[in-house]
């Protein structure tokens, strides 16, 4: 997987890879672990939901 966009922050890394429709996720640390895969409506979905607050911890 080739990220097209990885952050670091405090040793917690992430990398989001495009691949057609789907969108991957995984470890920045662990090239050979597993990869989280999503539909594109899946992951626009989600990005909506981090922008809006709904996974802020209470």
């Amino acid at each position: 997987m080739s990220s097209t966009w990885h952050s670091c922050n405090n040793g917690n890394c992430v990398e989001v890879a495009r691949h057609g429709d789907t969108v991957l996720v995984r470890d920045g640390k662990d090239a050979d672990g597993p990869v989280l895969t999503f539909s594109r409506t899946e992951w626009l979905s989600f990005r909506e939901g981090i922008k809006a607050g709904a996974f802020d911890a209470v």
